[in-house]
């Protein structure tokens, strides 16, 4: 009896570190290209973070990857995703157009009076399906930062002064927009921006006046044009077959806290930190803060339109994702 007591005992103890591991959370990998401190991170992807392994605490658990640890181009999140480096990412699909070709039109200039239309569009957009690019992708939210703004080292007065500069872009849909207007443009990442106006490889850059310090530009740049451009578009995406293969416990809880309930968390922290930003510009006396005329924003206007025109032009697809955009932002605003 003595012995059958101690080779259950032995058998018990041999099992208990596959018991524990079997405990253990399903641990998931998040990349971000930057740093802990950045506004992307702080506004578009803690929030969902601190929500889910809040929730899910004992059965999943996002790490986060700062500063490009899984990948350190931007432009190559996407693909870090689909190719299973890691589970989750934060992507700008205007780095990568050709793979997003939809997401022009939540690009398109002059459509959003604000971020929180653009990026309410955007997520409707996506929980349609129609957008094409996001097939290998659940994702968690889609949001845009404020309109942009262009920033440069020359002093500048009016839309004139901004002939011939070679500006940073965001995408090739801005690219289009800007050179309507008879700049250069230079479609860049953000986090090239500080060193490429530092060597005089650009002029300037289209930012949010909120991200100005975030990426070196706001130490270099002092003339602000407030041209309220398009509204660039963001995303935070999650591999699908990953998700796919989750306890649908945990599905809830990451669906829980995706989609408007994310976008609400983003257009909150931005729409503080662009104010306060907004308001820093036009209280600092070494700065010059320069809104269009009459003149000049008739001149934006009809390039705005032009733009968009074309777009449109380009195939019928395009009309009818259009319509699906006006028809959001029209439902936003009669509710106001």
């Amino acid at each position: 009896m003595l012995k059958m007591l101690a080779r259950c005992l032995l058998v018990a103890l041999a099992l208990l570190p596959a018991a524990a591991s079997a405990a253990e959370p399903i641990k998931l990998k998040l990349s971000f290209f930057s740093s802990d401190t950045a506004s992307l991170y702080n506004g578009g992807v803690k929030p969902f973070v601190d929500a889910v392994n809040s929730e899910a605490k004992g059965l999943l658990e996002i790490e986060v990857f700062f500063r490009g640890t899984l990948g350190k181009a931007p432009a190559e999140q996407p693909q870090l995703v689909r190719d299973g480096v890691a589970d989750i990412a934060f992507i700008v699909p205007g780095y990568t157009a050709d793979q997003f070709p939809d997401n022009a039109v939540i690009e398109l200039p002059g459509l959003f009076r604000d971020q929180q239309e653009a990026s309410l569009a955007y997520t409707r957009m996506i929980a349609a399906n129609a957008l094409r690019g996001y097939q290998d992708f659940f994702v968690i939210t889609a949001f845009t930062v404020e309109p942009h703004s262009i920033h440069t080292r020359r002093a500048i007065a009016s839309l004139d002064d901004l002939k011939g500069l070679k500006i940073r872009v965001n995408n090739p849909t801005e690219a289009t927009t800007f050179e309507k207007l008879g700049m250069q443009a230079v479609v860049m990442p953000a986090n090239q921006i500080a060193d490429a106006l530092g060597s005089g490889a650009i002029d300037g850059a289209a930012l949010p006046p909120s991200m100005l310090a975030e990426f070196g530009l706001g130490r270099l740049a002092t003339h602000h044009y407030v041209i309220h451009a398009d509204a660039p578009s963001l995303a935070f995406v999650m591999s699908r077959s990953k998700f796919a293969s989750l306890p649908p416990q945990a599905q809830d809880i990451i669906r829980k806290h995706s989609g408007e309930w994310s976008v609400a968390q983003s257009n909150a922290f931005f729409e503080g930190i662009n104010a306060k930003a907004m308001q820093q510009l036009l209280s600092d006396p070494k700065r010059h803060v320069i809104f269009p005329s009459p003149a000049d924003r008739i001149r934006i206007d009809a390039a705005f339109k032009e733009v968009i025109d074309e777009w449109v032009a380009q195939q019928p697809h395009n009309r009818n994702l259009l319509n699906m955009v006006r028809s959001e932002v029209g439902k936003m605003r009669s509710r106001h």
